[in-house]
C-alpha cells in the first residue's frame, strides 16, 4: 500500500515538475503586462503542495524559481534586475544578488502555504467543505507569491523600481498595492478555481488521500 502510494507520489511530482517546466516555455506560462509578469505558473505548485505536501511542493516552488531566473535572465524586461542578479540594476552597472531571494524564496514558499492553509480550512469546514477548502488553498498560494514578490521588490529595489518605471518614490508603494489588486486578486481566483477542479479529480480518479 505504501509503494504504491509513494510511487502515485513519485509520478505526480514528476509530471507537476514537467508541467512547470512547459509553462516555462508556452505564452500562458509568463504573460508580460506593462510593470509586471502575471503567470499561472504557479498553479502546478499549489497542487503539488496540497497533494503531495510540502516538502516535495517546496520541491515544486523551487522549479519554479529557476524558470523565473531563467526567464529574466535570457529574456529580460524592465523589471529583470529584480528576479536575476545578471542583469543591472538601474542607475548601477552590475546586478544585485538580492535578486535570487525575490526569485526563489516566494516561489518555495508557495509550494508550503497552501498545503497549512487547506488543512487548516478543510478542519474547520469539515468534509462538506473540502472543494471550498481546497479554493482557498489555492488563493493562499497565488496571494503568497503576489504579495511576496512585490514586497520584496519594494524593500529591496525601492529605488531602482522607482527609476525603472519613471515614479516618484511616494508612488512607488501605491504601484505595489494596485499590482497586488489588479493582478494579484485575478490570478488568485483562477487558482482557486483550478486547483480546486484538478485536485478533487485526482481525489476521485488517482487515489490519493490529502
Amino acid at each position: 500500500m505504501n509503494t504504491g502510494h509513494n510511487t502515485r507520489k513519485m509520478i505526480l511530482s514528476a509530471l507537476f515538475g514537467a508541467i512547470i517546466i512547459l509553462l516555462n516555455f508556452t505564452p500562458i506560462g509568463y504573460v508580460q503586462l506593462p510593470v509586471i509578469k502575471a503567470t499561472i505558473i504557479h498553479v502546478p505548485v499549489i497542487i503539488g503542495s496540497i497533494l503531495l505536501g510540502p516538502k516535495i511542493g517546496a520541491g515544486l516552488g523551487a522549479v519554479f524559481g529557476f524558470t523565473s531566473l531563467y526567464n529574466n535572465t535570457f529574456a529580460p524586461t524592465v523589471l529583470s534586475f529584480a528576479f536575476s542578479p545578471a542583469i543591472p540594476v538601474p542607475g548601477t552597472d552590475r546586478g544585485s544578488f538580492a535578486a535570487l531571494i525575490i526569485a526563489f524564496l516566494p516561489r518555495i514558499l508557495v509550494g508550503m502555504f497552501p498545503y497549512y492553509a487547506y488543512k487548516l480550512f478543510n478542519r474547520l469546514l469539515k468534509e462538506k467543505g473540502r472543494m471550498f477548502s481546497l479554493g482557498l488553498g489555492g488563493i493562499a498560494g497565488s496571494m503568497t507569491n503576489t504579495i511576496l514578490v512585490m514586497h520584496l521588490i519594494y524593500f529591496l529595489f525601492r529605488d531602482a523600481y522607482g527609476k525603472a518605471y519613471n515614479l516618484a518614490m511616494d508612488a512607488v508603494y501605491k504601484t505595489v498595492l494596485t499590482i497586488i489588486f489588479v493582478n494579484g486578486i485575478p490570478e488568485a481566483v483562477l487558482a482557486a478555481v483550478i486547483t480546486a477542479a484538478v485536485c478533487l479529480a485526482l481525489k476521485r480518479y488517482g487515489k490519493l488521500d490529502y
